[in-house]
């Protein structure tokens, strides 16, 4: 059986690519912070492995590599799922809330995949790295968030450039909008409206069908594919700033 960990597993993208995975027989450890929602999230799920962690303390990485591969061995998935938002103006942005953003969008992919490289099955492992389109595409409002995601994508390619001559492939996903709790929340009619203008498939994406990317980059079948970002995003990125209204003449 094959093993994988997935950080942020609590909710959203993290939760639905542990349920991929475990719908390939594959077992999976959910790494969060947030112990209550990952016990409800764990609830029910056979072959996971819940562990408390906050993948932006380098000690709490640590003892959390050393529980999953006690469990599980050698790893074949590394899923750097876990990350935190938020949006406010350039000169609004104060410097503890930066550190907030790269400490865990930054800081701990690197710390856990760090951690977990040593573990990675020769030949076959596979790292997948989370960013946003607002790491492939500027924005207001996102200068800590999208920097941080831009950084992702990097390290990245630093990663696939290093572990490739050991059979290990580092790819990024940069998730477009998706139809998640939060965004429900805090997208407004309006906003919806305007993202939907500005996406070619005039839709948000399901946080299973980024899944469905995490988990082909996971697999055989992406067998030569390391260093890559893919937008998974309808087509946003494309279409660069657009132009709306020109759908209309």
């Amino acid at each position: 059986m094959s093993n994988a960990i997935v950080t942020g597993a609590a909710r959203g993208i993290g939760l639905a690519t542990t349920r991929l995975f475990l719908a390939e027989g594959r077992r999976v450890a959910m790494i969060d912070r947030d112990a209550e929602a990952l016990a409800e999230a764990a609830a029910g799920l056979e072959n996971v492995l819940p562990v408390i962690c906050d993948v932006s303390d380098e000690s709490q990485v640590a003892a959390m590599v050393a529980q999953v591969t006690g469990e599980f061995g050698k790893v074949d998935a590394l899923i750097n799922n876990a990350g935190v938002a938020d949006f406010r103006p350039l000169g609004e942005t104060e410097m503890q809330t930066w550190r907030r953003v790269m400490e865990t969008n930054l800081d701990g992919v690197f710390l856990t995949s760090q951690s977990v490289i040593p573990h990675l099955r020769r030949g076959r492992g596979a790292i997948v790295n989370i960013a946003s389109i607002s790491g492939l595409r500027a924005s207001t409002l996102r200068v800590a968030y999208g920097t941080s995601k831009a950084a992702v994508i990097h390290l990245t390619r630093q990663q696939a450039a290093e572990l490739g001559e050991l059979g290990i492939r580092s790819n990024c996903v940069a998730p477009g909008p998706v139809d998640t709790k939060l965004a429900l929340a805090v997208h407004t009619p309006e906003i919806r409206a305007a993202y939907h203008d500005a996406i070619p498939l005039n839709r948000y994406g399901t946080e299973t069908e980024i899944a469905e990317v995490i988990v082909f980059l996971c697999s055989d079948k992406a067998g030569y594919v390391t260093g890559q970002t893919i937008a998974a995003d309808g087509g946003f990125d494309a279409t660069g700033v657009g132009l709306p209204a020109l759908r209309d003449l």
